[in-house]
């Protein structure tokens, strides 16, 4: 097995043709959010909150340290297992919003490593896809819930 020189940084991107401000009011509030990721949410982020998320299907949660927020531009959160995640917000016009998540900090064995790396980019990419398909056509994918199906406690 070949060594890893460095820890990957995941990256998962995607236009969404809404405006900025709707997009990121969209990982801002869990009335929003839970419509295409996680199921509860303990609040909004806001810079300097802990905030726990559940996946209440799964039986999983994760308590997240918000580390900055700049309105309608970016995010950064740690999560309980030390990785870091970053989207940033750019408009492209009045109606279009180019997202970009990065996903970093992974840890343990190179194996575990790259499988960490492997499960975010899929994630976040189906996080992506749902926050899409519910911002440009009002449509609940279920994505997250219908990943791992026969995996829902």
């Amino acid at each position: 097995m070949t060594k890893l020189n460095q820890n990957p940084v995941v990256t998962a991107e995607m236009l969404i043709r809404r405006p900025v401000s709707e997009v990121f009011e969209a990982f801002i509030d869990p009335d929003i959010t839970t419509k295409f990721w996680f199921t509860k949410s303990s609040g909004r982020l806001e810079k300097g909150r802990h905030i726990r998320w559940d996946w209440e299907m799964y039986g999983v949660f994760d308590d997240l340290y918000v580390h900055d927020i700049e309105e309608n531009r970016r995010i950064a959160i740690e999560s309980s297992d030390q990785t870091r995640t970053e989207w940033i917000f750019t408009p492209r016009g009045e109606h279009e919003t180019f997202v970009t998540i990065t996903h970093s900090g992974f840890t343990g064995n190179d194996d575990e490593i790259l499988h960490g790396a492997i499960d975010s980019m899929g994630g976040y990419t189906m996080v992506l896809c749902g926050l899409k398909a519910l911002l440009e056509f009002g449509v609940v994918l279920n994505l997250v819930a219908d990943k791992a199906p026969d995996a829902h406690v």
